[in-house]
């Protein structure tokens, strides 16, 4: 006889809804003017980045601590984290006073080690191993496996699936009306199939709408291709969603319960990044902005609809904005890099500035190499426009005026060793 594949229930999702309520208040769902006059839409936000510990990873984790038996939490437990279930721990840790072991990448963010460290006390252990989850993860499973501890899962367990599957169940109190579509980030998978389990059974009309990182689509590949894929590499830059391999029983759940999946560019969610700060004052990381950013990508099917997005966190470390403030730029094609070829000879800089910079352009960059043993020498040269639409007629007035260069934002060797 096959063995019975799991899947949520809306009975497990109220159970784990009581045990959240030990230490949780359901987060606001709020309807975003900004972004529902750029849609047409009524956007909602279910705001997931007002959670204690900043994203709704302590759903999940809270609710399967809180599953084991007292001599299990007597031992201690273990997990692996790129950051946001890692807080989930270990404030799950001080609440309960048991000892916990985190494992997280060593390319994870200052700020959200420190957020660990503070929410978990002395009650928890830091491991930095690995650049990725998967690497890290990994560790933790052997690590616990090794010492007799129980290892809590970031997203491919059913306690933990029916913790996240409670922003569903939250949304479906909350909404004024019925949703037409509800955009969810996907990182292994625990937050799309936990909600999107409750989300079908109690609104099947209500289209449910995966959305991952560009750099690091899992769960798209393995939908696709019909299995389990691990992807021989990724993009880290959306931390809390760049995850190698779909869990097996998130990925069983997806299939059935996500209407599609869509692939947001690293680039795109930066852009996102910056909008939502700049006009709704709402501070997300990267994996926060992806359902959000998925809107442009939809713009046509939601006009006039109702739409939920799960703003999933906040852990943004400040010294990341000016790396996204550029790959937003290089994104919406607003800043252009080039290796241009000057004479050498006084002004030849100046020349260029005022010869082929228009009154809206901006030179944010330039670096020149003096070669003195000849005529002329190369610089790089960094220009921001205002709109598009300038970039054609900056690419005119250079060859206008007989510049010789080399566009590299196109030239992802060139660009990688340069930029």
């Amino acid at each position: 006889m096959s063995e019975t594949k799991y899947f949520p229930t809306t009975e497990a999702i109220d159970k784990a809804a009581k045990v959240l309520s030990e230490i949780l208040e359901p987060t606001p769902f709020q309807k975003n003017n900004n972004l529902s006059d750029i849609y047409e839409a009524d956007i909602y936000l279910k705001r997931e980045d007002l959670q204690m510990v900043r994203s709704y990873k302590i759903r999940g984790a809270y609710n399967k601590i809180r599953s084991l038996e007292p001599e299990f939490l007597e031992k201690g437990i273990v997990c692996a984290s790129a950051g946001n279930h890692a807080q989930g721990v270990a404030f799950s840790c001080n609440k309960l006073h048991i000892m916990g072991s985190i494992f997280m990448p060593v390319t994870t963010p200052k700020q959200k080690i420190e957020q660990v460290r503070m929410f978990g006390k002395e009650f928890i252990e830091i491991v930095l191993t690995g650049d990725t989850f998967d690497a890290a993860n990994a560790a933790a499973i052997a690590y616990a496996t090794e010492n007799g501890k129980t290892f809590i899962p970031p997203f491919d367990d059913p306690k933990v699936m029916e913790g996240q599957g409670t922003i569903g169940r939250e949304i479906m109190a909350q909404a004024p009306d019925r949703l037409d579509y509800i955009f969810v980030p996907i990182g292994g998978g625990g937050l799309a199939s936990g909600l999107g389990a409750y989300i079908k059974a109690m609104s099947p009309e209500t289209k449910v709408i995966g959305v991952e990182p560009g750099g690091a689509p899992c769960m798209k590949t393995a939908i696709d291709k019909g299995e389990i894929v691990d992807l021989p590499e990724i993009d880290k830059f959306v931390d809390g969603a760049a995850v190698k391999k779909a869990g097996e029983k998130t990925f069983e759940v997806c299939r059935q319960v996500l209407d599609d999946i869509v692939i947001v560019p690293e680039g795109a969610v930066c852009t996102m990044i910056i909008q939502m700060y700049n006009k709704s004052a709402i501070v997300v990381e990267p994996a926060g902005a992806l359902s959000t950013a998925a809107l442009r990508f939809y713009a046509d099917k939601i006009k006039g609809k109702k739409v939920a997005c799960i703003v999933s966190g906040s852990n943004n470390d400040i010294t990341r904005m000016e790396e996204i403030r550029e790959k937003s730029l290089l994104y919406e094609g607003l800043k252009h890099y080039f290796i241009v070829n000057f004479p050498q000879k006084s002004g030849a800089v100046v020349s260029f500035i005022s010869n082929v910079i228009g009154p809206t352009d901006d030179l944010v960059h330039i670096q020149y190499i003096k070669k003195t043993n000849k005529n002329s020498g190369p610089a790089l040269i960094g220009i921001e426009i205002a709109a598009k639409e300038d970039f054609e007629p900056l690419l005119r007035r250079m060859d206008e005026h007989g510049i010789k260069y080399e566009y590299i934002n196109d030239n992802n060797l060139l660009f990688e060793i340069l930029i």
